[in-house]
C-alpha cells in the first residue's frame, strides 16, 4: 500500500513540476514544410519501423523526410500528464494518414522492438543497444539473425536532484553505490544523506547498458526492506525521480535527457571528471559512450524499401537526418 501511495505521490508531483516546465520553456515551434529526400517511399511501401524510447523522434523524423510530411518540433502538452517531452510532432493531412503513419512507425521499447523485428512483426529497429543475451536466445529459437550496424553515438548517464552537491563519481564509486558498498552521499563529497539508487526494468535498454558499460561482471545488491532499490520501468520516470527525490541516483541515456527532457532541470555527473556533453561524446573521452544501431534481419529482402531506409541511414543524406534529430554521427 506505501509503494503504491509513493507512485501516486510520484506521479501527482510529476504533474505539477512539468505542467511548470511547459509554461517556462520556450515552446514555440517551426513547422518545416519538405520535399521527399529520397523518391521511392510511399504509405503503401513504407517498412515497419520500431525502436527505443529514446530513438522514437529519429524515427518519425526519417518517415517525415521520406514521405514529404510537414512536422514540427514542441512539447507534447496537449494530454494532461507527467511526461512532458519535447518531440516531434508529424503534420498531417488526413485522419488517414495520420492512422497510417501510426502503424508504420512504433516505439515499443528496446526490448520489444527487437522481439517485433525477430517476429517479423518489424522490418527494421532503431535501438540505444545492441542485442542482449535473452533476446540472442529468443532470436536463435526463431533461427532468426540478425545485423546490427552503428549509426550514431550517445551515451550512458547518470543524474541527481539539482539540489545534490555531488557533481562527479568514478567509476569504481558508481559500482559501489549499485553494489551497496557506499550508502551515503557524504562518502563521495556529498550531504550526509542515504543514496536512494533507483534501477531500471530488467531487459530494458538502459538497464542492459548498466550491466554492460558499467557494473560489468559485478551483479548488483540485493537490497533490504530499510533500502529499497526500486524498479522503474519507464524512462519519464527516471526524470521524475531525480526531480523529486533530493537522494536519488538514477540513469538513462544523454539523446533522452539532453533533447527529449530539455526543459527538466535534472543534474547530470561527470564520470571520472569527464561531463557526459556532445564533444567529450564525440571523442570518446566520456567512459559510458554508446552506440545507436540500426537492426535488420539477416534475410531481409534487398530490394525492400526496409533495406533501401537501411543502407540511408549509412549515407550523407541519412547522417544529415541523424544530426538534425540531435544525435551525434559517429565521424564527428
Amino acid at each position: 500500500m506505501k509503494k503504491k501511495q509513493n507512485t501516486k505521490k510520484f506521479t501527482l508531483i510529476g504533474v505539477l513540476i512539468l505542467s511548470a516546465i511547459v509554461l517556462i520553456a520556450d515552446c514555440q515551434t517551426e513547422e518545416t514544410g519538405i520535399d521527399p529526400i529520397v523518391e521511392g517511399f510511399t504509405f503503401d511501401n513504407y517498412p515497419k519501423v520500431d525502436g527505443s524510447t529514446s530513438t522514437d523522434p529519429l524515427n518519425k523524423l526519417l518517415a517525415c523526410k521520406l514521405l514529404g510530411i510537414k512536422y514540427k518540433w514542441g512539447t507534447s502538452s496537449d494530454r494532461v500528464s507527467y511526461d512532458y517531452l519535447w518531440t516531434l510532432k508529424p503534420i498531417f493531412k488526413s485522419k488517414k494518414d495520420s492512422q497510417k503513419f501510426t502503424k508504420l512507425v512504433k516505439s515499443s521499447q528496446t526490448h520489444q522492438a527487437f522481439i517485433n523485428l525477430i517476429d517479423k512483426e518489424a522490418d527494421i529497429i532503431l535501438t540505444a543497444r545492441p542485442m542482449s543475451p535473452d533476446e540472442k536466445t529468443y532470436a536463435d529459437a526463431a533461427g532468426a539473425s540478425l545485423i546490427e550496424t552503428p549509426i550514431a553515438l550517445d551515451a550512458f548517464v547518470f543524474i541527481v536532484n539539482p539540489d545534490n552537491p555531488v557533481t562527479s563519481l568514478t567509476i569504481k564509486q558508481v559500482q559501489d553505490i549499485y553494489t551497496s558498498q557506499i550508502t551515503n552521499w557524504n562518502r563521495v563529497g556529498g550531504n550526509d544523506m542515504e543514496i536512494k539508487p533507483y534501477v531500471r526494468n530488467p531487459n530494458s535498454g538502459s538497464q542492459e547498458l548498466m550491466e554492460s558499460l558499467v557494473m560489468k561482471d559485478l551483479d548488483m545488491a540485493e537490497f533490504s526492506e530499510m533500502r529499497e532499490l526500486e524498479i522503474v520501468y519507464f524512462m519519464s520516470e527516471v526524470i521524475i525521480r531525480a526531480l523529486y527525490d533530493i537522494s536519488a541516483i538514477c540513469y538513462t541515456v544523454y539523446f533522452y535527457k539532453e533533447h527529449m527532457w530539455r526543459g527538466a532541470n535534472t543534474k547530470g555527473l561527470a564520470i571520472e571528471g569527464i561531463y557526459p556533453n556532445k564533444e567529450n561524446i564525440s571523442n570518446n573521452s566520456y567512459p559510458f559512450t554508446a552506440e545507436v544501431y540500426a537492426v535488420i534481419r539477416s534475410d531481409l529482402n534487398k530490394s525492400s524499401t526496409a533495406y533501401k531506409l537501411y543502407e540511408l541511414l549509412q549515407t550523407e543524406i541519412g547522417k544529415k537526418v541523424i544530426s538534425e534529430s540531435g544525435y551525434i554521427n559517429i565521424e564527428e
